[in-house]
């Protein structure tokens, strides 16, 4: 009675977090635009651009957050996804758009202490005055942006979630981002471009 009890609390938490009404709901990139590139600090304190990437032939910008349920039950498979496809070109750029006065947990310092914890491989930036999420049209954490690094810009390839299963690794059936980069590495087209990224809504 007690394991349902804790059950029907952390799905009723779930649903709160991921249609929270708080968040920002802005136009952004679509599919064939070509993203800005941006100058954001990351928790070593270095500042961190796509243009410093020089091989690279993508990139996976993925906006998340140290609170979010949904974030945090994403981390391992981000990092999965960064071993993965950074050895090929294309690296994951973590990038955490909640404003910390709304979210402490959300702040640099958190955010540092996060990376530590979990041995973040990529890096993971602050949007500082929240001025790089409403140009991608991030509404949501986790939400994916798949870049292709051309000759005319960085090219958004795939927006939407990672995978088919937020709550359960174990139990994807559709990896929507590694079927996306794998498809843009071999030069073919991409079957999904979009799909409804799921989480909690953007603090601003």
């Amino acid at each position: 009675m007690k394991t349902v009890k804790i059950l029907g609390t952390l799905t009723f938490i779930l649903v709160l977090c991921a249609f929270s009404t708080k968040f920002t709901s802005v136009d952004g990139y679509a599919i064939g635009d070509a993203a800005e590139d941006f100058s954001l600090k990351n928790v070593d304190g270095s500042m961190v651009s796509l243009s410093d990437f020089e091989s690279a032939k993508g990139f996976l910008v993925i906006f998340t957050c140290n609170t979010c349920p949904y974030s945090v039950a994403y981390e391992d498979r981000i990092i999965a996804l960064d071993l993965k496809y950074k050895t090929k070109g294309v690296p994951v750029i973590a990038i955490n758009p909640n404003n910390p006065d709304v979210k402490a947990g959300d702040s640099f310092a958190a955010m540092k202490t996060r990376a530590t914890e979990k041995g973040f491989t990529f890096p993971y930036l602050l949007d500082e005055g929240q001025k790089v999420f409403p140009k991608f049209g991030a509404t949501r954490t986790p939400h994916v942006f798949l870049l292709e690094k051309t000759t005319t810009g960085n090219v958004v390839k795939y927006i939407g979630a990672i995978d088919d299963n937020s709550g359960n690794a174990a139990k994807v059936d559709e990896k929507f981002v590694e079927n996306a980069v794998d498809a843009m590495l071999a030069g073919e087209e991409i079957k999904v471009t979009t799909t409804r990224a799921i989480g909690c809504g953007i603090k601003v």
